[in-house]
């Protein structure tokens, strides 16, 4: 039998087989004791995310398995003058064990920035990394293939309906309960809650705090990595309440 002594909530996720509903209110353990028995004889195999297979599951823990595979940091590009500085920057996190990156270069002009992304996502290819663009609903039919997508809160608003790209990884901004339900009603992947800490872009009374963060994404039901103000170090602790991971720009690489 098996102990549980650390764990955090994931994701609820309803599914309608047609004859019925379910609901799935899906916890990760993160510390535990003792041995896993399959009570009625079934084979126990414990695997990493990457190896579980969609199609070994119910249709209901299809998206658990997704979004299992979502990684634990994600590192959002500062500013950058040029192609080059992109190019060193991604090197570095590569190099730092991150493997989801967010280029966000609101100075570009759209041409520029589908350049920077196409260039980009040849190169974080290489890498092994995930690479989500943060732009404008309005180019998402310029998406190169295999890139993701991060929305700003306000262009999320924009969104009427969920993406029609299902293997597009889809990403936003939040900062609110109603934000979330948003992100939560267009099947966004994750989300990036924050500030949790006290940052120059908000007013201290802008912050969520711990308890903050840790109240909203237990509500959630959409993954959340914690944002702003926070270090690497903090990833424990993002956890224990509630988060899948943390971002940022100014703590990577």
């Amino acid at each position: 039998d098996l102990s549980i002594s650390a764990a955090f909530p994931f994701i609820k996720i309803s599914h309608d087989y047609g004859d019925k509903r379910v609901l799935l209110d899906v916890w990760q353990v993160t510390e535990f004791g003792g041995t896993a028995i399959g009570r009625e004889g079934q084979q126990i195999q414990w695997l990493p995310p990457v190896d579980m297979q969609e199609q070994d599951f119910p249709a209901a823990n299809r998206r658990i398995i997704d979004l299992l595979k979502l990684p634990l940091e994600m590192a959002i590009t500062p500013a950058l003058q040029e192609l080059t500085a992109l190019s060193d920057y991604l090197e570095k996190v590569a190099a730092a064990d991150v493997k989801l990156v967010q280029l966000r270069q609101k100075q570009l002009p759209t041409d520029a920035l589908l350049k920077w992304a196409s260039q980009a996502g040849a190169l974080c290819e290489r890498l092994g990394l995930q690479l989500v663009l943060n732009a404008s609903v309005d180019l998402i039919p310029m998406l190169p293939d295999g890139m993701g997508l991060h929305l700003s809160a306000t262009e999320l608003g924009k969104l009427t309906a969920p993406l029609a790209k299902p293997d597009t990884l889809l990403g936003c901004s939040c900062h609110s309960r109603d934000e979330l339900r948003r992100a939560e009603a267009l099947s966004v992947d994750y989300a990036l809650l924050s500030p949790v800490a006290k940052i120059a872009k908000y007013p201290a009374a802008a912050a969520l705090g711990w308890s903050g963060f840790a109240e909203l994404a237990a509500d959630a039901n959409v993954p959340v990595y914690a944002l702003g103000g926070l270090r690497r170090e903090d990833l424990d602790i993002a956890q224990s309440m509630g988060a899948v991971g943390i971002a940022g720009i100014s703590m990577y690489p």
